[in-house]
């Protein structure tokens, strides 16, 4: 193996894990339980040795990544591009508004063309599940999923275990309630198999309609009442509703949703004093959480932003090393 990188001017040594020889993100439904903590280690780490990810390190001089997003995206977007400039690698910005899918151009194609620019990564966000999948068979550079449509978004789920790992220790033993729009949510299916694997016990809550109890034959709990399951909860990650991804709207209104689902301070005093309040952003506030909540002492959500520069630099050392031929 010994792939070794010096990584900073203090002679910090990064070690390639032995759990990892993905040359590609895809999803988190295919990791181990070894590469979810190879992941993890090596990104704390990372973070560590760029100063709370601030500090530029030459890791990854040299190399270049290009974001292919078909759909829209701040956090994301920024993150994966201030990951690679950390790292010391540049970055290709591709949106398809104004670009030569617009004229017709198929989404492989468009792929390919900047592949030929000689990027090392292609970072892709797109609408229809499986996106990524088809990248990874057509072309040769290093793919990272960056969302497709409602199915996976690994690094959101990486960096939600990551920030709980950071205030617990360990995942192992927890209960962690993901609350929303989980029919919807790349970001719940991430978490749902991430947690599992790293012994969390996970429960699903939301509305009948955006909660399916066949979550119940994969062996998650369902729960359609956030009162009764609070008390038991670590961790509640909020999620937001996704209406732009719906054919109807599947309650009667945003006013109830947030009478039964919102996290706010009445729901606070009942639950335990060292939970974790999390969201993937964006928030919406009074529907998902309520201002007080989030901007609360439990509230780790912009902890969670911070934690996605780290994951994401993770993410591009590790399928880059998984590339080299040292290893």
């Amino acid at each position: 193996m010994g792939f070794v990188m010096m990584a900073s001017a203090d002679q910090s040594e990064l070690t390639f894990p032995p759990a990892w020889n993905r040359r590609h993100l895809l999803d988190m439904e295919s990791l181990s339980a070894d590469e979810i903590r190879a992941l993890l280690d090596t990104a704390q780490h990372l973070k560590e040795i760029t100063g709370g990810c601030r500090d530029k390190i030459s890791l990854l001089t040299g190399k270049t990544c290009a974001n292919l997003f078909f759909e829209n995206s701040t956090r994301t977007r920024n993150s994966f591009s201030l990951a690679a400039k950390r790292l010391g690698a540049d970055t290709v910005e591709f949106s398809s508004s104004g670009s030569s899918v617009a004229k017709g151009e198929t989404f492989v194609d468009t792929a390919k063309t900047i592949e030929a620019m000689g990027v090392d990564w292609v970072v892709t966000r797109h609408a229809t599940p499986g996106t990524p999948h088809l990248l990874a068979r057509e072309i040769n550079s290093s793919i990272i999923n960056a969302g497709d449509g409602p199915h996976d978004h690994p690094t959101q789920g990486l960096l939600d275990m990551l920030t709980i790992r950071q205030h617990r220790g360990s995942i192992k033993g927890l209960t962690v309630a993901l609350v929303g729009d989980i029919a919807h949510s790349r970001t719940a299916r991430a978490n749902i198999w991430g947690l599992s694997k790293l012994g969390a016990t996970v429960i699903v809550c939301g509305p009948p309609t955006l909660v399916s109890p066949r979550w119940r034959e994969l062996g998650f709990e369902v729960a359609h009442s956030l009162d009764e399951i609070l008390p038991r909860c670590d961790v509640l990650n909020l999620l937001r509703i996704q209406f732009e991804r719906q054919a109807a709207r599947p309650f009667p209104s945003v006013h109830e949703y947030a009478a039964l689902y919102a996290m706010n301070a009445a729901r606070m005093r009942r639950a335990k004093q060292d939970i974790l309040i999390m969201a993937p952003g964006p928030i919406n506030r009074g529907v998902e959480i309520t201002p007080e909540v989030a901007d609360g002492p439990q509230s780790v959500i912009l902890e969670q932003v911070t934690n996605g520069i780290a994951v994401r630099m993770a993410a591009l050392w590790l399928t880059a090393g998984a590339n080299n031929d040292s290893h």
